[in-house]
């Protein structure tokens, strides 16, 4: 699935962080992750004490 910068999306897994899992962050990637991230998204705003996170796209799903 392709996301886009800014976009709102609920993170159903997370391997990066397991504490992320349950929460909504925003899309912080311009374009669709490469080979540098493993194919990963950047989800930021997740929670106060979590930063960013890398979470694959069958882990995310549009909020």
């Amino acid at each position: 699935m392709v996301f886009t910068a800014g976009q709102r999306v609920r993170i159903v897994a997370c391997e990066d962080d397991p504490r992320a899992a349950g929460r909504t962050g925003r899309v912080v990637d311009e374009v669709p992750p490469g080979a540098l991230t493993g194919g990963r998204w950047t989800v930021h705003g997740v929670g106060l004490l979590i930063g960013p996170v890398l979470c694959h796209p069958h882990e995310l799903r549009p909020a």
